[in-house]
């Protein structure tokens, strides 16, 4: 309604004719990508987006390091051998009263059906990170379920003066088994992000698919 109220006031006396594209973009709160952006990181090649498919060649062949931000419950279930583990969220301990209310919400909403704990982010994420990985110029190639995670990590990195950092672009999520060969756990890199009751209907459908197979 107020894109369409633009239209007929520019046949107003005395208005002038309003930029609609430009009134729109505000609308829909889409701004150009500034240098604070995981979004311009990635456009502007200051870090480098690697497909999962792609994603061994770049650590045998250009000796980058995956750096995998999930949280220890996802990384229990499947992670890539060899890869460093620094979480850039933890579970929330805090059981004060409006946390704990969150937690109920949380698990209502999403932890019953996915398995999600309630978590926080990790304040020490990149003192830990440098721990492990001190030389800021090192190659990084940082991943996590969904991609998503993992670009917060990206600019944070960035942020902090690291050079040479790549994104594991969708996430473990998008790979297939071929992709990291070297996998540990008890379940599919793929669907490691999976749990709950949402994990209990991947099963069965995985079940049916092989039945329906052999049929």
């Amino acid at each position: 309604m107020a894109i369409r109220a633009i239209h007929l006031s520019s046949f107003l006396p005395g208005r002038t004719k309003t930029n609609t594209r430009t009134f729109a973009a505000k609308q829909e709160g889409s701004v150009p990508p500034t240098s604070s952006t995981a979004q311009y990181l990635l456009q502007s090649g200051i870090v480098r987006s690697i497909p999962p498919k792609e994603a061994v060649a770049a650590i045998q062949a250009e000796e980058y390091q995956l750096l995998d931000i999930r949280p220890v419950w996802e990384r229990e279930r499947a992670h890539v051998s060899g890869s460093i583990h620094v979480p850039l969220f933890v579970d929330d301990t805090d059981n004060g009263p409006v946390t704990l209310l969150k937690k109920w919400v949380h698990f209502g909403y999403i932890g019953l059906w996915t398995g999600q704990l309630f978590t926080k982010i990790n304040e020490q994420f990149v003192p830990q990170v440098a721990d492990v990985v001190s030389n800021k110029d090192e190659k990084l190639l940082v991943a996590c379920g969904e991609g998503l995670r993992s670009l917060m990590a990206v600019k944070m990195l960035h942020k902090a003066g690291y050079k040479n950092l790549a994104w594991l672009a969708g996430g473990f999520n998008r790979s297939v088994s071929k992709d990291f060969p070297q996998v540990e756990g008890s379940t599919k890199l793929q669907y490691a992000t999976i749990g709950g009751v949402s994990f209990i209907f991947l099963q069965l459908l995985l079940i049916l698919r092989v039945l329906d197979s052999d049929s």
